[in-house]
C-alpha cells in the first residue's frame, strides 16, 4: 500500500496545538486532524475494507471515517506527513492476517507425570488424615 494512494481519500483539518512555542503556538494552526473514509477508498477490497472496519472499530467516526492526529511538530507539513504514516501504519496492521493457530495435543509423558504428581498429592493429603483406630 502506497502512501499517495490513499492522498485522495483524506481530508485535513487543522487547530491550534497545545505545548511547546510559545507565542508562536496561540497564533499558528500546526495541529494536524486526518480524516481518512474507508467506504470511498477504491485502493482497498471490500473483504479488507470489511477487516479495516472491524479491527479499527474503535477509531471509527459515526460517518465512518478514521481519525487520526499529530501535534508533535511546530511545523503544519510535518504534522500532516506524521498522521499520514501513523493511518498508514494503522491500515497496514489492520489488514495484516492472523496465521491460524495449530492445535496441540501434551505428550504421554506429560500427561503421565502430571497424574503420577496428582496420585502423590493425593497419597500425601491421605496420609495426614487422623487414624481413629
Amino acid at each position: 500500500m502506497n502512501l499517495a494512494d490513499l492522498e485522495p481519500y483524506v481530508q485535513y483539518k487543522t487547530a491550534r496545538s497545545g505545548g511547546s512555542g510559545g507565542q508562536h503556538v496561540n497564533k499558528v494552526e500546526t495541529k494536524v486532524v486526518l480524516l481518512f473514509d474507508v467506504d470511498a477508498a477504491a485502493v482497498f477490497t471490500p473483504a479488507e475494507r470489511e477487516r479495516i472496519k472491524l479491527r479499527l472499530a474503535a477509531r471509527m467516526q459515526a460517518d465512518g471515517r478514521i481519525q487520526v492526529q499529530s501535534q508533535e511538530s511546530r511545523s503544519q507539513l510535518k504534522n500532516k506527513e506524521i498522521a499520514l504514516g501513523r493511518l498508514a501504519d494503522l491500515l497496514a496492521q489492520a489488514l495484516q492476517v492472523d496465521k491460524p493457530r495449530k492445535k496441540t495435543k501434551p505428550s504421554r509423558a506429560a500427561v503421565n507425570a502430571r497424574l503420577e504428581a496428582k496420585r502423590r498429592r493425593s497419597l500425601r493429603k491421605i496420609e495426614r488424615r487422623k487414624r481413629w483406630d
